[in-house]
């Protein structure tokens, strides 16, 4: 399958995602988006991109932390892309209801970023992972950064220590998704790094954090599989039966993780790496 149409795909599945995803998802991925704020250091004042930004939970943090005092001084701005236009709709919606007036949203992909910059900061929270072409996502990045500028970019971490990574195999013995075929490719180790330096950065560094995935029940492991993440759109094309023979393959992918409470506890992984574009 070729670039253009993944990225189509990519675009449809998370306009149905939309609705479901900070529910299974906000509290799952907080280590990640801790972390990568964290590694980000922004500070009042500063001018921020959130590529592949999702719901906002990430761009939501960064305006407040570059936002600057209450005189009005030093105030930053936060400029948040997505490929998907639910998405960027969610988070200028978003934006309004929590009363923050620096943050910009462009409905645009992070390989063909429709902005100029310079940007201070550059921002990916888990987004890189979908793109079918993550080098063209992170050249555009270095180029719409300052002489300077620092970028931060979290992905999840190696397939042998996500234990719902079953779940691409499922989906695709049932429809030929090709959502992201090399989903787990860039947590390989020093891989994400890797990719930094060859788009120009340098001083480049990376974290590995380990985490576990809470789910109260089946029906709330399920909705985190199928309704809040890539393979959205997939599934709303399967009948009644498939749907049902996809989720029980999948419970049973993830058996050995259950709680004697009837819950789940799923080991994840996350990489964050960071880097300047040189002076």
């Amino acid at each position: 399958m070729d670039a253009r149409r993944r990225r189509l795909i990519q675009r449809r599945g998370w306009d149905r995602a939309v609705a479901h995803y900070e529910l299974y998802w906000a509290r799952q991925l907080r280590p990640a988006q801790d972390l990568l704020l964290r590694r980000a250091d922004l500070l009042p004042g500063q001018h921020v991109v959130d590529i592949a930004c999702g719901t906002g939970l990430v761009t939501m943090a960064a305006a407040r932390a570059v936002a600057g005092g209450d005189d009005g001084s030093a105030t930053g701005r936060v400029t948040a892309t997505d490929l998907s236009p639910a998405m960027a709709s969610e988070v200028e919606a978003r934006a309004g209801l929590a009363g923050l007036d620096n943050i910009d949203v462009v409905a645009c992909g992070a390989e063909n970023l429709t902005l100029e910059g310079p940007y201070d900061v550059a921002l990916c929270s888990l987004g890189l992972m979908y793109v079918p072409e993550p080098w063209r996502a992170l050249a555009e990045a270095h180029r719409i950064l300052r002489p300077g500028g620092r970028i931060t970019v979290s992905v999840w971490g190696e397939r042998k220590n996500c234990g719902w990574a079953a779940l691409f195999g499922i989906v695709d013995r049932r429809v030929a998704s090709d959502v992201c075929p090399l989903f787990f490719g860039l947590g390989a180790p020093g891989s994400l790094a890797t990719q930094l330096r060859q788009a120009g950065f340098v001083d480049v560094a990376d974290d590995r954090i380990s985490v576990d995935l809470d789910y109260a029940d089946d029906a709330d492991a399920l909705g985190a599989a199928f309704l809040g993440g890539p393979v959205a759109l997939a599934y709303a094309r399967f009948n009644d039966p498939t749907k049902a023979e996809a989720e029980r393959d999948y419970l049973n992918s993830i058996r050995e993780f259950r709680t004697r409470c009837g819950g789940y506890r799923i080991p994840g992984e996350f990489v964050v790496a960071r880097g300047l574009r040189p002076t």
